[in-house]
């Protein structure tokens, strides 16, 4: 319902291709919104900014940043309200500017020095969003498999509240994953494996990384496909009937606090903190990249990577898909333990075989902890 009157609001029944006002529009109130969440961050960063990330700011660069992002949402605005009939978005994202330039843009001083606490993270949402879209929203649309599928396709709303959810309670997830894995260490922890791997070269060090982990998250994907009481929760991922960059954050905070503390156990026990860094981050591009709607694919690499299409496989409710492709990074993990299928076409499903849950978030987070009958 909230998605529909979104939609009726900003949108209309012109033409969204390139040179209609449309995506100038979308720029317009995207930066708008980012700017002012920006500003805010200035001027309440005890409150709204991640203590893990504050230390790491260039400021000079995210002020730049700001400054840019207003002049971006007025200038596209500009260029809509031109073009485009319905001017609704290019209002929205100029008058979010004007806000964010009349709080004092990007000029804001920090008077107050901001300290550990409980914050809500506003700025990692904001940024992490700026750069998946930056990345991955371009080649969606120039290269897309399904160019049916539009940007604002159906439970796009859903899957933005999931991707806020991951991001705001930064600090809560931390505590979750971070606090046991730091624990295991501390018992478990092998010196003599920590200083072999320390030896190697940096990229191996990460290369034997990213196996250890994806060997970890194949086990533990495949309890959540296999276990029933796991499935309750892993089932909300599934449940997205298209994929693109943003469906990968459809995932109940449960499941998500599995798989990261599975995968970081038996990493912290042998590899230093800037390895684990690196990885965090090559799994954070990769799997939004392995759900996107992207339709070319490099033949000769994905023997050796999962790439969208052999991801795609994994979400589809077509019979000979289900319970295959667990691996994250290498497909020759799943040929290992014979769950591999990777046919020459691309899914025609996706979502749940047979069974329904609740529509909307808040649903989705409650009702795996009551009984459901598993119809898979």
């Amino acid at each position: 319902m909230l998605e529909q009157k979104i939609n009726e609001f900003f949108g209309d029944a012109g033409s969204t291709g390139f040179g209609t006002g449309w995506w100038s529009g979308i720029l317009s109130a995207f930066f708008g919104f980012l700017s002012f969440g920006g500003v805010l961050c200035l001027h309440f960063p005890q409150l709204l900014s991640s203590p893990e990330l504050r230390p790491h700011y260039p400021m000079h660069t995210m002020r730049v940043l700001i400054q840019c992002l207003i002049v971006g949402a007025i200038l596209f605005g500009v260029i809509s309200s031109i073009l485009r009939k319905k001017k609704i978005l290019a209002l929205s994202g100029m008058l979010l500017a004007i806000a964010a330039t009349a709080l004092g843009g990007s000029s804001v001083e920090i008077n107050e020095t901001p300290h550990g606490g409980l914050a809500i993270g506003l700025d990692w949402f904001l940024l992490d969003l700026f750069l998946m879209a930056l990345i991955y929203v371009p080649l969606e649309r120039l290269w897309p498999q399904y160019p049916q599928q539009g940007t604002f396709r159906n439970e796009w709303t859903l899957d933005v509240v999931y991707f806020m959810s991951t991001h705001l309670p930064l600090q809560i997830l931390s505590f979750l994953v971070l606090l046991p894995a730091t624990q295991a260490t501390r018992y478990l922890g092998v010196p003599v494996l920590q200083e072999f791997i320390a030896r190697m070269p940096w990229f191996l060090q990460f290369f034997l990384a990213v196996v250890v982990a994806d060997v970890a998250e194949y086990f533990i994907h495949l309890a959540l496909h296999k276990v029933p009481f796991l499935w309750r929760f892993h089932s909300v991922h599934h449940s997205s009937k298209a994929l693109d960059w943003i469906a990968g954050s459809r995932s109940h905070f449960v499941d998500d606090t599995l798989v990261r503390g599975f995968i970081l156990v038996p990493m912290m026990l042998g590899f230093s903190q800037s390895i684990i860094l690196a990885y965090l981050i090559f799994v954070t591009l990769h799997a939004t990249w392995t759900h996107c709607n992207f339709g070319p694919n490099a033949k000769w690499l994905e023997e050796f990577l999962v790439m969208p299409r052999y991801h795609h496989w994994h979400h589809t409710s077509q019979k000979e898909g289900i319970d295959k492709n667990f691996a994250i990074h290498f497909p020759w993990i799943d040929k290992i333990f014979g769950t591999y299928y990777f046919p020459e076409e691309w899914p025609a499903q996706y979502g749940l075989d047979g069974e329904e849950i609740s529509p909307n978030f808040l649903g989705q987070t409650i009702e795996p902890f009551t009984k459901r009958k598993r119809t898979r």
